[in-house]
Protein backbone atom coordinates (compact mmCIF):
# COMPACT_ATOMS: atom_id res chain seq x y z
CA UNK A 1 0.00 0.00 0.00
CA UNK A 2 1.37 3.38 -0.97
CA UNK A 3 0.83 6.13 1.60
CA UNK A 4 0.61 9.82 0.86
CA UNK A 5 1.31 11.47 4.23
CA UNK A 6 1.52 15.19 4.79
CA UNK A 7 3.78 16.12 7.69
CA UNK A 8 2.99 19.05 9.93
CA UNK A 9 5.81 20.52 11.93
CA UNK A 10 5.69 22.39 15.21
CA UNK A 11 8.74 24.43 16.20
CA UNK A 12 10.74 22.73 13.46
CA UNK A 13 9.92 19.18 14.65
CA UNK A 14 7.62 16.71 12.95
CA UNK A 15 4.50 16.76 15.10
CA UNK A 16 1.52 15.41 13.09
CA UNK A 17 0.74 13.37 10.00
CA UNK A 18 -2.30 13.88 7.80
CA UNK A 19 -3.39 11.02 5.54
CA UNK A 20 -6.06 10.78 2.89
CA UNK A 21 -9.20 9.30 4.46
CA UNK A 22 -9.13 6.07 2.39
CA UNK A 23 -5.53 5.40 3.43
CA UNK A 24 -6.39 6.04 7.07
CA UNK A 25 -9.34 3.63 6.90
CA UNK A 26 -7.16 0.95 5.29
CA UNK A 27 -4.53 1.35 8.03
CA UNK A 28 -7.22 1.22 10.70
CA UNK A 29 -8.56 -2.04 9.24
CA UNK A 30 -5.05 -3.52 9.15
CA UNK A 31 -4.52 -2.57 12.81
CA UNK A 32 -7.86 -4.11 13.83
CA UNK A 33 -6.98 -7.32 11.96
CA UNK A 34 -3.60 -7.41 13.71
CA UNK A 35 -5.25 -6.95 17.13
CA UNK A 36 -7.74 -9.73 16.30
CA UNK A 37 -4.86 -12.02 15.33
CA UNK A 38 -3.04 -11.27 18.59
CA UNK A 39 -6.23 -12.00 20.56
CA UNK A 40 -6.76 -15.26 18.67
CA UNK A 41 -3.20 -16.40 19.33
CA UNK A 42 -3.53 -15.53 23.03
CA UNK A 43 -6.83 -17.43 23.28
CA UNK A 44 -5.32 -20.47 21.55
CA UNK A 45 -2.36 -20.41 23.92
CA UNK A 46 -4.64 -20.05 26.96
CA UNK A 47 -6.83 -22.97 25.88
CA UNK A 48 -3.94 -25.22 24.86
CA UNK A 49 -4.38 -27.63 27.80
CA UNK A 50 -8.17 -27.46 28.05
CA UNK A 51 -10.39 -30.34 27.07
CA UNK A 52 -12.79 -29.66 24.21
CA UNK A 53 -16.33 -31.00 24.20
CA UNK A 54 -17.77 -31.94 20.80
CA UNK A 55 -20.72 -29.78 19.76
CA UNK A 56 -23.04 -32.78 19.37
CA UNK A 57 -22.50 -33.68 23.04
CA UNK A 58 -23.20 -30.10 24.12
CA UNK A 59 -26.42 -30.04 22.08
CA UNK A 60 -27.53 -33.35 23.55
CA UNK A 61 -26.70 -32.27 27.10
CA UNK A 62 -28.63 -29.01 26.67
CA UNK A 63 -31.56 -30.86 25.09
CA UNK A 64 -31.48 -28.81 21.92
Amino acid sequence: MKLHPQLIEKKGKKEFVVLPYDEFMTLEEIMHDYEDLKDLRAAKEKSKNQVAIPIDKVIKKLGL
